[in-house]
């Protein structure tokens, strides 16, 4: 089965169970695992714990309660964009069983806002949802500040926490806002709006592996100019070097974002490098290659406040938020 199908016959499967009270109260006794140690406060929300789902999993908010019949500690949605979009065209998902690894190349295919929205109101499960927004496709970097602004006014009252992804490699041009001008110019402009809100939510800024040092002190300065609230490190690379996987397969899949295995030695660098950098006053959130809960244990070690996992999620099954926080507590 191709990883795309795979993954909605599984939550579909999902889906089912939970539809019971019997389902529910096996998926909540199989897959949770509680203890007061694991308990994160963090810009004014209690976190459970400090396991979460990254975005790109749940992108249209459809399964948050069966997500949160799995013990996570949050969930973020998305990528968010103002209009529904298809993304790219399949085959647009890739495994590397020998790297335990995925090369997505999705495109922000969702239903657009107004239906995450809606599906959010309509949730059951008490979960910490984030909404990592970003722009459609067609929408030229000089009005992105537009799109943001409509999927942070639509999402405002049903998420938590924001995250600002300017990192995808598969919306042509993107990355292009991870530089200083136009990020600062972004992220005021939200933070601006955010401060009108009578209680302002949390916003996160995602960045990518490959920035060099000279672009992660940018990133410091930003977030500090700025006022946001933390950083999401990080999303897929563009990298492929040092793959288990032969050059032929790796070249005939093509362009995308590497995630998994192969992400986490640079992830914990740049974790590391941004908490240093800032003397640990920025919130960090830690994703990229997070497998077990020692894993999870060097991510926070290097100065992450909370992790995510994605990759790890699908090659270890719904057991690994139980196992990561069973290993956190011993």
């Amino acid at each position: 089965m191709s990883p795309e199908k795979a993954h909605y016959w599984a939550m579909n499967r999902l889906k089912t169970v939970y539809a019971t009270g019997i389902g529910r109260g096996l998926l909540k006794s199989q897959f949770t695992f509680k203890h007061p140690s694991l308990e994160r406060e963090l810009w004014g929300i209690r976190f459970p714990n400090p396991v979460g789902l990254a975005a790109g999993f749940d992108k249209d908010a459809k399964f948050t309660d069966q997500l949160a019949c799995l013990g996570f500690g949050f969930v973020e949605i998305g990528t968010v964009t103002p209009r529904p979009q298809p993304g790219n065209p399949a085959p647009r998902l890739f495994r590397l069983p020998a790297d335990a690894a995925l090369i997505n190349r999705m495109g922000f295919n969702n239903d657009g806002a107004a239906a995450a929205r809606m599906r959010l109101l309509q949730r059951k499960e008490s979960l910490i949802i984030g909404g990592n927004i970003g722009k459609n496709k067609d929408t030229p970097n000089e009005q992105a500040w537009d799109d943001y602004e409509k999927c942070f006014q639509e999402l405002f009252d049903v998420v938590d926490y924001f995250v600002v992804n300017v990192s995808s490699p598969n919306t042509p041009g993107l990355r292009d806002l991870q530089e200083k001008e136009p990020l600062t110019k972004l992220l005021n402009r939200l933070m601006e709006l955010n401060r009108q809100k009578g209680k302002p939510k949390p916003l996160l800024l995602k960045i990518a592996p490959d920035l060099t040092d000279t672009q992660l002190d940018d990133i410091v300065a930003i977030v500090k100019d700025t006022g946001i609230q933390g950083i999401v490190a990080t999303n897929t690379t563009i990298d492929r070097s040092n793959l288990a996987t032969d050059n032929t397969t790796v070249a005939a899949i093509g362009a995308g974002g590497l995630s998994g295995k192969p992400l986490t030695k640079r992830a914990t660098e740049v974790v590391l490098y941004l908490h240093t950098k800032s003397n640990g006053s920025i919130p960090i959130i830690a994703a990229g290659g997070i497998f077990t809960a020692a894993d999870a244990k060097e991510k926070l070690n290097a100065g992450a406040s909370l992790v995510q996992v994605y990759t790890g999620f699908i090659y270890e099954g719904p057991y690994i938020v139980k196992k990561i926080c069973k290993g956190l507590v011993q």
